[in-house]
């Protein structure tokens, strides 16, 4: 099942670009962070993600919806987001890298879980906070510099998707997996 990441900075278009990939047809997997968020919320929590255990909550169910996807056979699949960027995140956070964290990260770079052609979704030169995002334009900047050093010390390679229409971003993303098929 070839499964590929979209990353970038917090309000860079990630979503759109994955709903419109949904749309087309292509199985897609959501992001974590901002549902185990939700859910903090939902339970109470003012800032659920400085709670010592939010990490590994992110971590476990990434690879919860990781497993669920197993049926989608030799679908191409994207995913909104990955466990590398909640790497990125746990080191933007200032956290300690988690014993769960580590031994994910390893499993997928050892194992080749996902592609090594990442689609880096660049910022579209503002952040809309909302109740999950809560941060300035300027960090998200230095969280986006994080998420590329991090891809790139993993041995990725990314492929920048810069700002611009929605249906452009998404055509040099298909276009871009097309042909790392045809050359597979």
């Amino acid at each position: 099942m070839p499964s590929y990441i979209l990353t970038g900075a917090p309000g860079a278009g990630k979503t759109a670009v994955l709903r419109l990939l949904e749309t087309s047809g292509y199985p897609v997997v959501e992001e974590a962070a901002t549902d185990v968020i939700a859910l903090g919320h939902a339970l109470g929590r003012a800032e659920p993600w400085h709670d010592h255990d939010f990490i590994d909550k992110v971590i476990t169910l990434q690879r919860q919806r990781l497993n669920s996807l197993r049926a989608a056979g030799d679908a191409t699949v994207f995913f909104d987001r990955s466990p590398a960027c909640t790497l990125a995140l746990s080191r933007y956070l200032g956290f300690t890298t988690s014993r769960l964290l580590a031994s994910e990260v390893g499993r997928i770079v050892a194992e080749g879980t996902y592609e090594r052609t990442v689609f880096f979704i660049r910022n579209q030169g503002f952040v809309a906070p909302t109740a999950a995002r809560q941060i300035s334009f300027e960090d998200s900047l230095a969280f986006e510099r994080l998420h590329e050093q991090t891809y790139r010390d993993l041995g990725f390679q990314l492929v920048e998707v810069p700002a611009g229409p929605l249906a452009d971003r998404v055509a040099l993303i298909r276009d871009t997996v097309g042909r790392q098929r045809r050359a597979d």
